[in-house]
């Protein structure tokens, strides 16, 4: 499902999307592996959002600094800043930088998506085409759905809906899946 970009997705709240401000804090640690092979911790912090030819610069600097004669290998051995989301040892900067730009565009809940992708950044991104918004519950997103959609429910009648177990069975039945970012902020996806 897509929707235009001024307007919410079916679902969602008025005021309620799925961006995040800009963020630049992702960072990694990369080390020498001659070095640490040898018991000395040498390597650099570098800026993943830089783009994929600054990492390497960076990279090559911190090899010819290294207290190794022709140290050639390198490893990530720490990063920060990607909100959860995992990175391999030996993961391309191709991927850092694809995954910084990833989380800094949606935050928490891009890092959340890409591990419940199993970190697989191109299913998490086409997630995205299928956001339903964010919600305080299953329950508030079934109700916001019926009324955006529904027939009309005559006020004496609301009361006996259970709102709750039709937010529960769309979840069960696989027509949804949420991602809870934090108390009261459930973000729903349409499942494909």
């Amino acid at each position: 499902m897509t929707t235009p970009a001024n307007t919410a997705p079916l679902g969602t709240p008025a005021g309620r999307s799925c961006e995040t401000p800009q963020r630049d804090d992702c960072r990694i640690y990369v080390a020498c592996l001659a070095a640490y092979n040898n018991g000395i911790l040498h390597g650099r912090w570098i800026d993943a959002a830089s783009g994929e030819a600054h990492i390497w610069d960076e990279t090559r600097a911190m090899l010819a600094a290294s207290p190794i004669p022709n140290a050639e290998e390198w490893a990530i051995h720490d990063y920060e800043g990607f909100e959860g989301a995992s990175l391999e040892e030996y993961s391309s900067f191709e991927t850092v930088v694809a995954l910084a730009e990833f989380i800094g565009e949606h935050g928490r809940l891009g890092a959340e998506l890409y591990s419940h992708f199993g970190n697989a950044l191109e299913a998490a991104r086409a997630a995205f085409e299928d956001y339903a918004g964010e919600h305080k519950s299953l329950a508030h997103f079934a109700e916001d759905l019926n009324l955006e959609c529904g027939p009309v429910i005559p006020k004496r009648y609301e009361y006996y809906i259970d709102w709750e177990a039709m937010g529960r069975d769309m979840e069960l039945s696989g027509d949804v899946f949420t991602i809870e970012t934090g108390f009261e902020e459930i973000h729903v996806f349409w499942s494909r």
